[in-house]
């Protein structure tokens, strides 16, 4: 191998280093935005160390969420911000069968966390609309 060949297999080297980290770029930003990992556990306290939950992502609105769109509709309504989400007007049982919704994430690149307990389901999702209606809650 001559001393070009290998100017020109380093060079080759570094143009495919360089796509590699830009193709790395994009992913290393993909938990910036507007994302949430969402979870309801019954009882007044949040679990901790619980896994799962549900992730919503939103422009474009999807990760595992049912209702990714129309919870993300509201969530850019209210800013971003659960406690601004405004409650419906339902009429919801008087039976105490508490439920913790909790949700970490980023909103438009500000952190994100909020937990909350209501006396049941119905009432979670009375004040969080579409947010917290998630499967098996």
């Amino acid at each position: 191998m001559t001393h070009t060949s290998v100017k020109t297999v380093g060079a080759g080297l570094s143009a495919a280093a360089l796509l590699l980290l830009a193709g790395a770029t994009p992913s290393a930003h993909a938990d910036t935005g507007n994302w949430l990992m969402l979870s309801v556990s019954h009882g007044e306290t949040q679990v901790a160390g619980t896994e799962g939950g549900t992730l919503l992502r939103c422009d474009p609105p999807g990760g595992g969420h049912p209702h990714a769109e129309e919870a993300c509709a509201q969530l850019s309504a209210a800013d971003g911000r659960i406690a601004a989400l405004p409650a419906e007007d339902v009429l919801c049982p008087m039976i105490y069968a508490p439920v913790t919704a909790h949700a970490e994430g980023m909103w438009r690149d500000r952190p994100v966390t909020w937990t909350e307990t209501f006396p049941n389901v119905c009432t979670l999702r009375a004040r969080t609309g579409a947010l917290f209606a998630l499967d098996g809650t």
